[in-house]
């Protein structure tokens, strides 16, 4: 049964008939606050169906953040657009003449001119940065750097020290990641929307490692067995544990945005779950200020009467975690082709505005 569809549904629907009007920095909204989006993942990726996602797009991004990126270039490679206007509209503002270039210029020129793109591509320390090379204290790289005095920032790396707690002590409670680094949003684009994460683990019980086994197609002539099954388990390397995520977003731009954010952190922690070898459990959004464009009403209401399709299933290349090479060698290896949705049926896509 495919319940997340209907959540998305029953949310525009509360958007458009409780929601509040507000004039904000790009365009009226109709909005509410503080909802919550709930997912089991054994129901299905949660990719809508009420419409054609663009999957492409979603993965793309994702490894971008992973790798730690904050320049377009990667994303306008990979024909991805939807950091364009953001980058733009950034180079607009610090030019001194009214003359330039039209974004389709701008794009070009982020494909064709590596100094141009290394300068107007880049978007400050966005999420990747956050998740990837957080600014610590200062440490002393006197001795690296052959230097009397050699002050640098260290780099936390919260993606990699989120792996290894889960590894280590996966019941711990700050099984956390933010991008929401205040001391740097004044140097960003945009502030994070979705602003950070948190996960939790739990313990299988016998019968759901029974159940895994089974779905994968192992057979264990030890029948009857009355030993250590757990211990037998752990032989073909079924998980022991399943996993959690639990995002939150200050601002929501539900029509485009949401299920985009939804499908994003369905597939990071499918991610995740891999590479600790663990079960994708549920998926939760605590979402804030909820809104809906003006320019977006019709097109929420166009979905809203469409009946929703099953769920697809995610199928990911898992040659990446066959051996325990590190987390960097694992994400720098990944390609956007080896992540795809199985048996996505959908409706047509409905065309909207993005509003930078």
């Amino acid at each position: 049964m495919n319940s997340l569809d209907r959540q998305y549904q029953d949310l525009l629907f509360e958007i458009i008939t409780c929601g509040t009007v507000k004039d904000t920095r790009n365009g009226k909204t109709v909005s509410v606050f503080g909802r919550q989006i709930r997912h089991k993942m054994k129901d299905g990726f949660p990719l809508l169906t009420t419409k054609k996602m663009y999957w492409k797009g979603i993965v793309t991004e994702l490894l971008w953040f992973l790798r730690g990126d904050t320049n377009i270039k990667y994303l306008v490679d990979n024909d991805v657009h939807i950091w364009d206007g953001d980058a733009y509209k950034n180079y607009v503002s610090k030019q001194t003449t009214e003359d330039v270039g039209s974004m389709n210029w701008f794009i070009e020129q982020i494909k064709t001119d590596f100094e141009f793109a290394k300068k107007w591509g880049e978007l400050g320390p966005v999420y990747g940065k956050q998740w990837r090379k957080w600014k610590g204290k200062l440490v002393d790289k006197s001795i690296e750097f052959n230097a009397h005095t050699a002050w640098i920032p260290e780099q936390i790396d919260q993606i990699a020290n989120l792996i290894n707690d889960l590894k280590t002590n996966p019941d711990s409670r700050r099984l956390m990641v933010s991008a929401w680094n205040v001391g740097e949003l004044d140097q960003m684009v945009l502030p994070p929307c979705h602003y950070g994460f948190q996960v939790y683990t739990r313990e299988l019980s016998l019968e759901e490692r029974k159940q895994i086994f089974d779905d994968r197609g192992y057979v264990c002539d030890l029948w009857p067995f009355n030993g250590d099954w757990h211990g037998e388990y752990d032989g073909f390397g079924i998980p022991r544990r399943a996993i959690s995520l639990m995002w939150n977003q200050r601002s929501v731009d539900t029509f485009l945005g949401l299920p985009f954010n939804i499908a994003s952190y369905g597939l990071l922690l499918e991610i995740i779950a891999k590479e600790v070898n663990m079960v994708p459990d549920e998926l939760i959004g605590n979402l804030g200020d909820v809104h809906l464009y003006q320019d977006h009403l019709s097109q929420a209401r166009e979905q809203i009467t469409r009946q929703p399709y099953r769920l697809p299933k995610l199928e990911m290349n898992g040659q990446y975690w066959v051996t325990d090479c590190g987390l960097d060698t694992h994400i720098l290896s990944m390609l956007i082709e080896d992540f795809q949705v199985k048996d996505y049926e959908s409706h047509s896509t409905i065309k909207a505005p993005l509003l930078n």
